[in-house]
């Protein structure tokens, strides 16, 4: 078994395919594409900006609740109940502190909040055709949604884009910002620094090339 996978990798390669990292400014050119009357441009804002500052995976962000929520004077604190390397639920807080820039997370959940005009339940929940808010949860599979027609809305090629887009993108926006591994780990989850570098997108390999301190 183990030689027949073997010649398997080395015929077809073992390169995983990744998603292509919403880096900062893509973030922004999302954002600029969303309107601020509609349900639905209200609460894709708060999960995109959350989905970028918490690192949450898809399932991550669609299981949250409101009650795991608490906003505090320095921005909000977010519990992470349970995640793919939580099978225990023994949780996790991530601090979100309040942004510098036109697009801040934590004022975009409140606009949602006020909107969604509930104390409780889940945090983003399905909105119809009409724009009439549900009582139903949104899925994994609808966050990638919301990424994908975002990105394309801004003029990307939304193929190669996912939910798993705003993690990477997190980590390798972090990272070319000079943000320790220490608290990028605190933001992300990773135990190890070998596991966050894979989520680091080489986005310009000109930058800093090895080569440019030679010739």
């Amino acid at each position: 078994m183990k030689s027949t996978l073997r010649g398997i990798r080395r015929s077809l390669g073992i390169k995983q395919k990744q998603a292509t990292a919403i880096l900062r400014d893509d973030l922004f050119a999302m954002l600029d594409q969303l309107g601020h009357q509609r349900p639905k441009d209200i609460r894709d804002r708060a999960l995109l900006l959350l989905g970028f500052a918490t690192a949450m995976r898809r399932s991550e962000l669609a299981a949250l609740n409101i009650d795991d929520i608490e906003f505090i004077p320095r921005g909000m604190m977010v519990t992470l109940c349970r995640s793919k390397t939580d099978q225990e639920g023994q949780g996790r807080k991530i601090a979100v502190p309040f942004g510098r820039t036109r697009y801040c997370p934590v004022t975009a959940v409140k606009a949602w909040l006020e909107l969604l005009g509930r104390t409780s339940g889940a945090l983003f929940v399905c909105i119809n055709k009409h724009g009439h808010i549900l009582e139903r949860r949104i899925s994994g599979e609808a966050v990638s949604l919301v990424v994908k027609s975002s990105i394309a809305n801004a003029g990307y090629d939304p193929k190669s884009f996912s939910g798993h887009s705003l993690r990477a993108g997190f980590a390798t926006s972090a990272a070319h910002a000079g943000a320790s591994a220490y608290k990028i780990k605190q933001t992300t989850g990773h135990r190890t620094d070998s596991s966050l570098s894979r989520y680091i997108r080489d986005t310009d390999l000109f930058t800093d090339a090895a080569i440019s301190r030679l010739l």
